[in-house]
């Protein structure tokens, strides 16, 4: 259920090798060597490491540890192993409140920040979506290598950000930042903006999933993730608190700003 380092995931995988018919290891889109360019499908290139046997998991290494992760699971049960390499997950019960901010800062109404522009393309699954397909990959004992995000069409930010407000019925108005600055304020770690990435991530945001789609992933409509995220939030624990984006006062700040310039 959770694989980082390939030398835990290769031993999981050889213990169970002899016991059992499938192997379904959970990767990560970011396993790619580079995200320049859009319409990155299964056969690109996987980042290396100089060190194959470091452990560390940070930024840098955290896609090439999956990548070996991937490998060590083949090499154990070859031929019997799933790969699943999902973008951006969301929905309910997503503690990192990376899409939850968006739905939530937009219900709340008044002029928001938005990064860069409002055509830009995101990608991100519903989990239960991804885990719905995942089970029925399982049990018809399908295995390779499949990339799962969506939606099965192009969905752009500024769309995304007019479906919130359609479903929340906010007056919300949008100050789109551009590129740099939104890039600048990641890079600042100020605020964490996905599914937004900044330009030279194209690939991340613009990945080919005919592949899964074909084998049968299917994409509930984005009004209703929105509205069952929202109902979650507001009914958790964590209501009050928001992990990801901006605080009210930063974004103020940012704003204020924008504006001088």
């Amino acid at each position: 259920t959770c694989g980082f380092v390939p030398r835990i995931v290769g031993a999981s995988a050889a213990a169970l090798a002899h016991a059992v018919r499938h192997y379904t290891f959970i990767s990560s889109i970011s396993v790619y060597a580079d995200f320049s360019a859009a319409n990155l499908d299964e056969s690109a290139p996987v980042g290396t490491l100089a060190d194959a046997t470091q452990e560390k998991v940070t930024n840098e290494t955290y896609g090439p540890l999956k990548a070996l992760c991937e490998q060590a699971a083949e090499q154990a049960m070859p031929g019997r192993t799933l790969v699943v390499r999902p973008g951006l997950i969301v929905g309910p019960d997503d503690p990192t409140d990376r899409f939850t901010y968006w739905p939530w800062r937009v219900a709340q109404g008044g002029e928001m920040l938005a990064p860069g522009r409002s055509e830009q393309p995101v990608q991100f699954i519903d989990v239960r979506d991804l885990a719905a397909w995942i089970v029925n990959m399982v049990e018809a004992n399908r295995t390779g290598i499949y990339q799962a995000t969506g939606p099965d069409d192009r969905l752009s930010i500024g769309q995304m950000l007019d479906e919130c407000q359609q479903v929340t019925g906010s007056d919300a108005r949008f100050t789109w930042i551009g590129d740099a600055l939104a890039a600048q304020l990641m890079d600042d770690e100020v605020a964490n903006f996905q599914p937004w990435v900044p330009e030279a991530y194209a690939g991340m945001r613009n990945a080919n999933c005919q592949r899964a789609i074909a084998a049968g992933l299917t994409f509930r409509p984005l009004s209703e993730t929105i509205r069952d995220t929202l109902a979650w939030k507001a009914a958790s624990p964590s209501r009050d608190e928001m992990r990801s984006g901006l605080t009210l006062d930063k974004e103020r700040e940012l704003l204020d700003k924008q504006r001088r310039k």
